[in-house]
């Protein structure tokens, strides 16, 4: 796989710098911010050390993109001091459409969406839109920072780690423009919200297309396993994946990507240090119940407040004694949504305070507003209880801090939601379910009367483990992960996903096939039997396949068709095989196994613009390599050979030229089409192959399988889904598909040609109506049944021959 994979050689692409810019009111000049947050402390001191850049909004709207970025300040003691100017590259965006992608689409969609809250989700397509333009914004600029660095680093494979649900879609860009300009990288992407399950995931328009965004990286790191289980599913489910849920593996466009539960940690000394020197804030003769959380709907803060209200209903003993002291950190305060959480919680604070208050003390004590980290450990060093109880979170890293600063003897007690990823990891913590109002009075009652002797063990064992498992071990654990790609890591998980086996077919097709039904196989040709080659004249059917073909054609249930976009005689020249249908030029002919012909009526007018078009593609746009194919009825104008930087122009031209002309431009593997404005393609040549062979009730009798690499293959996809096993074979980026699963290569196609011919051959006989041996109607002209009066049909019809073989699919 390359180098291997160090920290000396790294680019973090957040949503935020590591710092966010301020302008002085007085001067006018920008000045540094320290940003706060796990990911910060984590990783900026890395990067600093490293050497490395930073990609990433820089908190405020430049007018001016090139206004240089200040350094440090020379008392700077945060993680990023250090952090070069030259270092960061800032990525500005149009405000209303920053605006729209940070606030519409992260903010209103995902977030909610992610959290298993979809009633709270708003999916605009506006916002979508921006979404993936801003997307594409950080891939050019993490484009500019990996080429910068590959210019210092001459020997090391940079390792480009992306952050977040903000930017689920820019590693797909990354790797398309690094794979064209020939650049050394390795992506890696961290989610640190939770991943949904399927049946919430699948509620997102846009869910193909995010699935194909974060496995455009080589690895993807989680919280926990459950996240890692649940993206995987929806790998396999919406996009036909194959899938390793064992080794935690998916295997997407011919690579294998690597998922991983890699837990956050906190910086744990320096939480135990402030908690050491931090003044005591608290008042000893009471006992707090703390809460610390941004005001957001995910934490479950209007849940705590009512089960700390039943405490004190049915636990009086409490009243005068325990106080809970709820800090909410303000957040997303211009959104309706917040705005009206923050009313209720003051509300409900009101309200709560008005009933149990007396005249020296109150239950609640409630900040709204940013606390010190300094007077943070204090409250969490000092606390008897904390209630850490979202009703949905990534991971929840109060939790950690809170264990870390319990230094006092005897040590607090934590309570945490089985709903956030730390109540997957912290089994000693009591596990409190925030929707049980009722129950989680009780836990809570539980925590402030339980006996010292059991507090002090279950933190012994929390603590230990936090110590362990630190902020700087869950850098560790990413780059072993990075660095595992070559070989199997010490976690014993498998690194690359195995070759398709005929294993792979018998879940998927057994069923669907049984033991009676007839199978007609439908099959592109280019791309799906034939590998992809330079020239049509290069793509050679496999002899392997061709046999196995050949003998599936000779069974009495198969019925066998290639589907290609070359003509229908070239077609039937590369595969060779008698006695199977040849469909050509995505259908609009069709040869029989009876040696009839079909062939889709041109509109005249278009038959001599055909010529005219031709010539017009010749002399424009056929250079560079680049070239016309006559087909026909259609035109495939190819820049497959044509240099990288002149082909966007090239297309352009040549579509704008096809249209002019009056014809459909179609996209094929670096090659448009010029198609004939004729409502006729592969979906509706499928079903008249289909309706032909078999009669109209075809559907009752018959099981399909369609297999295709290419655009045009899409529309039979359509055409037959809920009636087809369908298979879409890509190698290539984002391909969105109709197809039930996906095949890496031509390879896999023959797999599944074998599994078919094993599965077939097992059969026991088929008996015709008198008990005797079933046999395989004979191939005749007059054992096919008459086609539909929407086709032209025209027997034995030849059309002429063209000026070269075609290879679109």
């Amino acid at each position: 796989m390359g180098d291997p994979v160090t920290s000396k050689c790294m680019i973090v692409v957040s949503n935020r710098l590591p710092f966010v810019l301020k302008r002085n009111e007085k001067t006018g000049a920008l000045e540094r911010k320290a940003s706060a947050g796990g990911l910060v402390t984590a990783v900026a001191p890395v990067v600093v050390q490293g050497n490395g850049l930073w990609v990433g909004w820089p908190g405020i709207h430049l007018e001016n993109p090139d206004e240089p970025i200040p350094e440090s300040n020379p008392n700077d003691n945060t993680p990023t001091a250090g952090l070069l100017s030259k270092k960061v590259v800032p990525v500005c965006v149009e405000p209303g459409k920053f605006d729209s992608y940070y606030n519409g689409s992260c903010n209103g969609t995902f977030w909610p969406l992610f959290h298993s809250m979809p009633d709270r989700a708003v999916f605009l397509a506006e916002h979508w839109k921006n979404y993936y333009s801003v997307n594409e914004l950080f891939a050019e600029k993490t484009i500019k920072a990996l080429k910068s660095l590959l210019e210092e680093q001459s020997t090391a494979t940079p390792l480009i780690w992306i952050h977040d649900y903000h930017l689920m879609l820019a590693a797909n860009w990354v790797r398309q423009i690094a794979e064209e300009s020939n650049l050394r990288l390795k992506l890696g992407f961290f989610l640190h919200i939770p991943f949904p399950p399927w049946n919430i995931f699948r509620l997102c328009p846009w869910s193909d297309e995010i699935l194909q965004g974060i496995l455009g990286n080589d690895m993807v790191g989680f919280h926990i396993e459950d996240y890692c289980l649940n993206f995987i599913d929806c790998c396999q489910r919406r996009l036909g994946c194959r899938v390793d849920r064992k080794g935690l593996l998916v295997e997407h466009g011919g690579r294998t990507v690597l998922v991983r539960p890699l837990p956050i940690g906190i910086p744990y000394d320096r939480f135990v240090k402030m908690a050491e020197i931090a003044p005591k804030v608290l008042p000893t003769n009471q006992k707090f119940v703390l809460g610390v959380d941004r005001l957001d709907y995910t934490k479950g803060l209007v849940h705590r407040l009512k089960a700390f209200e039943l405490l004190l209903e049915k636990y009086p003993e409490h009243i005068e004694k325990v106080t809970l002291l709820q800090i909410s950190v303000p957040s997303r305060t211009d959104v309706k949504e917040y705005q009206d959480l923050k009313e209720e919680m003051d509300q409900m604070v009101g309200r709560i305070n008005g009933r149990f208050t007396t005249y020296n003390w109150s239950p609640i004590r409630y900040i709204y507003g940013q606390v010190g980290q300094d007077e943070l450990a204090a409250f969490y060093r000092d606390a008897a209880v904390a209630l850490v109880t979202p009703l949905r979170d990534g991971m929840n890293l109060v939790a950690k801090e809170f264990v870390a600063c319990q230094i006092n003897e005897p040590p607090g007690v934590l309570i945490v939601s089985p709903f956030a990823g730390a109540g997957e990891m912290m089994h000693e913590a009591l596990i409190c379910n925030p929707y049980e109002v009722h129950m989680a009075a009780e836990i809570i009652h539980r925590a402030l009367t339980m006996p010292e002797d059991e507090r002090t063990l279950r933190m012994n064992y929390l603590r230990r483990r936090e110590k362990l498992h630190d902020v700087n071990y869950w850098m560790k654990s990413f780059f072993k992960a990075m660095g595992s790609l070559r070989e199997d890591g010490d976690d014993g998980l498998p690194t690359t996903m195995q070759p398709v086996t005929m294993d792979d077919f018998d879940e998927y097709l057994s069923k669907y096939l049984g033991n009676h039904h007839k199978l007609a196989l439908l099959l592109d040709y280019d791309g799906t039997l034939a590998p992809i080659a330079p020239h049509p004249d290069l793509a050679i059917l496999p002899p392997e396949t061709k046999s196995v073909l050949e003998r599936l054609s000779n069974m009495p249930d198969v019925y066998v068709a290639i589907m290609s976009g070359r003509n229908v005689v070239n077609v039937k020249q590369m595969v060779g095989i008698e006695g199977i249908t040849y469909a050509g030029n995505h259908g609009l002919e069709i040869l029989h196994p009876d040696g009839s012909k079909f062939v889709h009526p041109m509109p005249i007018e278009f038959e001599d613009k055909v010529t005219d078009l031709l010539k017009a593609l010749q002399e424009q746009v056929c250079r560079e390599g680049a070239w016309v194919e006559n087909k026909g009825a259609l035109l495939t104008f190819h820049y497959r050979e044509t240099p990288m930087h002149l082909r966007s122009e090239m297309v352009a031209q040549a579509q704008t030229l096809i249209e002019q002309a009056g014809f459909k431009a179609g996209s094929a593997h670096c090659a448009i089409e010029a198609k004939p404005p004729v409502q006729w393609n592969k979906g509706r040549a499928s079903l008249y192959i289909l309706r032909t062979a078999f009669g109209v009730d075809w559907s009752e009798r018959i099981r399909i399988i369609y297999a295709g690499d290419d655009v045009t293959d899409e529309d039979a996809m359509e055409a037959l889904k809920g009636m087809a096993a369908t298979f879409r074979v890509t190698s290539s980026h984002i391909v969105k598909t109709a197809a039930e699963r996906r095949l890496p290569n031509t390879d896999s196609v023959l797999t599944m040609l074998k599994w078919l011919e094993r599965h077939l051959s097992g059969r026991e006989p088929r008996q015709d109506a008198n008990g005797g041996p079933y046999r395989r109607p004979s191939k005749s002209k007059g054992s096919r049944l008459s086609v539909t009066s929407e086709m032209s049909y025209t027997p034995h019809s030849v059309s002429p021959e063209p000026q070269s073989p075609g290879v679109s699919n």
